[in-house]
């Protein structure tokens, strides 16, 4: 088996399990209906990430048995990104209580850190800083942050996967280019489930991803940037940079809100891509908005910290402002 064959492939089952989802949802009546919180109008079937999370859990596992990928690695993938999966469809299907997905979302977190042993030590200004075991608490911060930063993030049609392709299939021209073309597997791999599902997701919507697939693939994005950071320092903020419109948008929202006093843990739609869906009457335009600034602001950036060695916390420094601008100008965080 070679990663060329595996990439189509896991395209054409995601599409077809996407597919068949979107009918059990239309059966079984598992519909998004819009209310005063929502960025869309027309009911949709939810739940398509589903068809994300069994083709990368599938084709791992593949990886795994031919020995393209180490058992290590699949077991923290599978097991932390399978936990939040199932934890993500029970709330879908019903409502699970804040604190308990969140312990869930912890207990993930912790399995895959386990598996890869942590926090690798990271450069910054040319200085080594390695955390210890304060670290590996860190890091389960910025894996549950992930995770749940990617579920907020999900609120208008194809915006996640298209924020997840680019990520990906940056990260692989990345890993090519200095040098950890072994690498590659797992996040292109990832990248054809995701584009799958984005054939029923693109805008406008046929079905939509859900929590089971928003946080799966939030929390996954977050291992494959430790086992980037791992190989290379560098690696682990050229994936920040990637990832710098979900972050960004995600945590300047969350900050404004803790400030005013809101129960961060509602429905809402403050985020900068709502407000911005909202000022063009459209889903698209802001989805392109978000891969065109992937493609012509933060992949360069990230380019450059590999290819010129640009230090990489100054580097993510450099690619957040125009983002924190632009929050600024779409109101992220404002009152509705």
């Amino acid at each position: 088996m070679t990663l060329w064959w595996l990439a189509p492939l896991v395209v054409l089952v995601s599409i077809l399990l996407t597919g068949a989802l979107r009918r059990y949802a239309l059966a079984k009546s598992i519909i998004d209906i819009p209310n005063a919180r929502s960025s869309h109008v027309v009911p949709t079937p939810r739940g398509g990430g589903v068809a994300i999370v069994l083709a990368f859990i599938a084709a791992t596992c593949l990886l795994g048995l031919s020995g393209m990928v180490d058992s290590s690695t699949v077991l923290a993938l599978v097991g932390a990104g399978g936990l939040v999966a199932v934890i993500g469809f029970m709330d879908d299907h019903g409502h699970i209580a804040a604190r308990w997905r969140l312990l869930g979302h912890f207990a993930a977190a912790a399995w895959g850190l386990f598996w890869i042993d942590g926090l690798p030590p990271l450069h910054v200004f040319g200085w080594q800083l390695d955390l210890g075991l304060v670290g590996s608490v860190l890091a389960a911060v910025y894996l549950v942050w992930m995770l749940n930063l990617y579920n907020f993030m999900d609120g208008i049609d194809g915006l996640a996967s298209i924020e997840a392709i680019c990520a990906c299939l940056g990260a692989c021209l990345l890993y090519w280019l200095s040098g950890f073309a072994s690498l590659i597997v797992l996040p292109l791999v990832l990248a054809a489930a995701v584009a799958g599902f984005l054939f029923w997701n693109f805008p406008p919507a046929r079905i939509f991803m859900g929590d089971a697939g928003s946080g799966f693939l939030g929390i996954i994005l977050g291992l494959l940037s430790l086992q980037g950071a791992w190989a290379s320092s560098q690696l682990f903020w050229c994936w920040l940079i990637l990832l710098g419109v979900f972050i960004v948008d995600a945590t300047f929202t969350l900050i404004r809100r803790l400030a005013r006093g809101d129960k961060v843990y509602e429905a809402h739609r403050s985020h900068g891509y709502q407000f911005a869906s909202r000022r063009y009457g459209k889903h698209l335009p802001v989805t392109l908005g978000v891969a065109a600034l992937n493609l012509f602001w933060l992949l360069p950036v990230a380019l450059c910290v590999m290819l010129l060695n640009v230090d990489g916390f100054l580097a993510l420094l450099i690619a957040y402002a125009p983002l924190v601008g632009l929050a600024l100008f779409y109101k992220a965080g404002s009152i509705e």
